[in-house]
């Protein structure tokens, strides 16, 4: 199911960083996130409340956005 925030992520389990693209175009990557919470989030139908309930608040992460918007 199309998620109405998280336009898509990706997952590296070498660095485990998980860099998410919202919609609204903004860019983050969250560090040091396991790769089991990874693999739920892949699976998981609503990846919003996923995100805000696993992921959001929970691991220091950094806005990317700029890096990509040239």
């Amino acid at each position: 199911m199309p998620s109405s925030v998280i336009r898509f992520f990706r997952y590296a389990p070498d660095t485990r960083e998980l860099k998410v693209t919202f919609v609204s175009g903004r860019i983050y990557v969250y560090e040091d996130v396991p790769p089991e919470i990874a693999a739920a989030f892949k699976e998981v139908r609503s990846k919003g409340t996923f995100f805000n309930r696993e992921i959001r608040d929970r691991y220091a992460c950094r806005e990317i956005t700029r890096e990509y918007s040239h």
